[in-house]
């Protein structure tokens, strides 16, 4: 595999692990602002990206390139369904708390090899959306790699 399909794996893998359609229930402090049934767009942008053995090169080609995954709620669901893991990822909540327009979430996500990789991410919601920050951390063979991660949900629809 390439170096540059090795960077856009992972970096889309993290965007895929953080923005699934199927909802996991985890327990929050408080019951979740609801937000408008219909179509959701959850787009992930790369804003940092350090991957050890990749040319600089790809790297400043992955920086700024979106995934948007494409969502459907429906009533009554809260802004958790917009947060929660895919679960063909297998990653783990370790922990979350969604209360008074922020949310902050720690997930634990299995490799195929080595150790799991650990996803720290927060932000604000309102009814609309809400508006993020995640940071992928785990290792690749050649050493500890970091992806940062803009994250934006809107509803495009009915």
């Amino acid at each position: 595999m390439s170096a540059l399909h090795r960077v856009m794996n992972a970096s889309f893998l993290a965007a895929s692990i953080l923005t699934a359609t199927v909802v996991i229930a985890t327990p929050t402090p408080v019951e979740a602002q609801a937000v408008a049934a219909g179509r959701w767009d959850v787009t992930s942008t790369v804003t940092e990206l350090d991957v050890p053995g990749v040319p600089g090169f790809l790297v400043r080609m992955m920086r700024g390139k979106s995934k948007a995954e494409h969502k459907r709620l429906v009533a009554g669901q809260g802004i958790e369904a917009l947060i929660a893991p895919d679960p063909k990822a297998q990653c783990r909540v370790e922990n979350q708390r969604i209360a008074d327009g922020r949310y902050a979430q720690s997930l634990s996500c299995p490799q195929k090899r080595g150790e799991p990789m650990k996803i720290a991410r927060s932000g604000t919601y309102s009814a609309t959306g809400f508006v993020g920050i995640a940071t992928v951390a785990g290792t690749t063979p050649k050493g500890a790699m970091r992806i940062v991660l803009a994250q934006r949900a809107a509803r495009v629809g009915n």
